[in-house]
Parts: C-alpha cells; structure tokens; sequence
C-alpha cells in the first residue's frame, strides 16, 4: 500500500509540476484505466487546468484511449500531435500511458496545450512580414547626416555598374555619375568633390559628362 501512496504522490506532483511549468494554457489530465471494463465516466482522478477542454475530474477519456484498450493501438504513447476542443480552439497535446509489470495500459497522462493565442499571433506577425506584400524596391537609408546619404548612393552606384570603379571605362561612369544624378546626389552641397575623387576624375570632366547625361535626358 505505501508503495502505490508513493506512486501516487509521484504522479500527483507531476501533473502539478507541469501545468505549473507551462501556465493557465496547459491542461494536464491523470487517468485511471484499470477500471477499463466501464470505460465512461469516473476516469479522470485529477486535472488541472481543466477550462482548456472544458474537463474536470469524474469526466472521461477520449477516443484515443479506447483504442489503446481494445488492442488496436500497441504503440499506445503519442506526442506533440494537434487536436481541437469542441468550441474550435487548437491544442498541441502530448498523451503517455502508465503501464503495469504486464505492460497493459492502467493510467495516462494527457498533455494539452491551447496553442489558439499563439497562431492568431503568427498569423499576425507572417502579415507583417511577408515579403511578397512588402515593396522591396524602395531603398531608403536612415543616417545621422547627408554626406552619409551620398556615400551610401556611391556604394549603390558600384552595384548598379556592376564592377569597381578602377574597371569602369567612360561609358561606364557615365552611367554611374547619370544614377547619381537622378538620385539627386547633385543636390547634397560640396557633392561634386567626393564625385570626382570617386571616379577619378576633374571637375571639369565631371561637368563635361553631367553635360552630355542632361542633353541627352532633353532630346
């Protein structure tokens, strides 16, 4: 007899612990089956949590254990599988059957987790940041000041030419010095200096070609 008190203490605290461990959200249910014959009302001996499936103790078990009973389910243990309640909120559960030296089912204990918060909130957030929702194409760059702004434009013009700079032939920094422009980097005062140290070119080169970029913007 004090050996079953101390199984029961056992199992006690650990229904306790777990719900315990995981908040109100998580219902964990002591099941006594060696009663099997009158499978009904009367199984659950301890629960807690119980407002998770609506269950308290004297209620019964689910489908699941009838099959465990009857044979046809030898595995008997499931974990980590989804399940709904009646009113359609959505649970991960977890069920672990205790077995006797015979290795016949004479309790259970069901782990039940109201996961229905947790998927509103997914939901929510994938809303957010589904990319395919999101223009990507604007680039837009947060910095303390505008000869940040310009040295970020200068990196965008080495990837939109596709090479360094050292490589680029005439027509290539005319396309660079052409985005730069319709950036707006022209705008930024004392630009034209870190241009032409950019490309490697004069002042009057530079001019020369946002001459020849505007003519042909004109035509």
């Amino acid at each position: 007899m004090e050996h079953i008190n101390d199984e029961i203490k056992f199992l006690t605290s650990t229904v306790k612990g777990i719900a315990r461990q995981f908040g109100d959200n998580c219902e964990v249910v002591l099941l006594d089956l060696t009663q099997h014959e009158k499978y009904g009302s009367g199984l659950i001996v301890l629960i807690e949590n119980g407002h998770v499936t609506g269950r308290k103790v004297g209620d019964t078990g689910t489908n699941l254990g009838l099959e465990v009973l009857r044979g046809t389910d030898q595995e008997g243990d499931k974990h980590n599988y989804l399940t709904k309640t009646k009113d359609g909120r959505m649970l991960r559960s977890t069920t672990m059957y205790i077995r006797n030296s015979e290795n016949y089912p004479v309790g259970c204990i069901c782990i039940n987790f109201d996961i229905t918060s947790l998927m509103m909130a997914e939901t929510a957030i994938k809303e957010f940041t589904d990319l395919n929702k999101i223009n990507t194409d604007v680039k837009e760059v947060f910095v303390n000041n505008v000869n940040d702004v310009l040295a970020v434009l200068l990196q965008e013009v080495q990837s939109f030419i596709g090479k360094p700079v050292a490589h680029m032939s005439k027509n290539d920094k005319l396309k660079g010095i052409k985005y730069l422009d319709e950036k707006g980097a022209f705008l930024i005062q004392k630009s034209g200096d870190k241009i032409c140290e950019y490309f490697g070119i004069s002042k009057y080169t530079l001019y020369n070609y946002l001459d020849i970029i505007r003519k042909e913007q004109d035509m």
